[in-house]
């Protein structure tokens, strides 16, 4: 699904036109960028929560001289689905162990 998908989608759920719905999706996508740019926690119950995770300085590899690279710090945003969401895409395994 793209973003103009999920416009749609929007659109079509109530009496709304286009630009009300690209005004919506771009209002929630917006408040959960600026919250993780200020190290907010997201959390939508019954969907997931986003945060940022700290990524430690490492050595990498180039790929295409296998010279060694020195790869910096980095924050990068990440997604945890709710239990709710897994069950919702795995119908088959809610509730079994590993």
């Amino acid at each position: 699904m793209t973003k103009a998908d999920l416009v749609e989608k929007v659109t079509a759920l109530g009496d709304l036109t286009r630009r009300d719905g690209e005004v919506i999706v771009e209002t929630i996508f917006n408040s959960v960028i600026g919250a993780l740019q200020s190290g907010d926690k997201i959390e939508i119950r019954g969907f997931g929560s986003f945060r940022i995770r700290q990524r430690n300085p490492r050595i990498g590899r180039n790929p295409k001289t296998g010279a060694r690279v020195e790869v910096p710090a980095k924050k990068v945003p990440y997604f945890k689905p709710s239990k709710e969401l897994r069950d919702l895409v795995n119908p088959g395994e809610a509730g079994t162990k590993a």
